[in-house]
């Protein structure tokens, strides 16, 4: 299993949280409140999101390709905050 984390600043953490939640929610099992949220995409694939006042943090884990989980979480929040750049900077967990 391979993990990543990314730490994104921004002010609308909780707003894009719960956008890419409930934009997956329709075809993956999905649990969110304002502060946190995890995605299950099966197979092993989840992302974990957790809003602190000034950020986003973001934590996948896949038996896959790591870099495209990542790539997928990037492009959707990116055009949910299109209003403001988002920086993403992965870590291996």
């Amino acid at each position: 299993m391979h993990h990543a984390t990314a730490t994104v600043p921004t002010e609308h953490a909780s707003r894009y949280l719960r956008q890419l939640c409930k934009h997956w929610s329709h075809r993956f099992t999905v649990a969110f409140t304002p502060e946190a949220g995890s995605i299950d995409f099966g197979g092993g694939e989840t992302v974990e999101l957790t809003a602190l006042p000034a950020a986003l943090e973001i934590r996948v884990s896949t038996g896959g390709d790591l870099a495209e989980l990542e790539r997928v979480v990037e492009e959707h929040l990116q055009r949910f905050g299109f209003r403001e750049q988002l920086v993403f900077e992965w870590r291996p967990a």
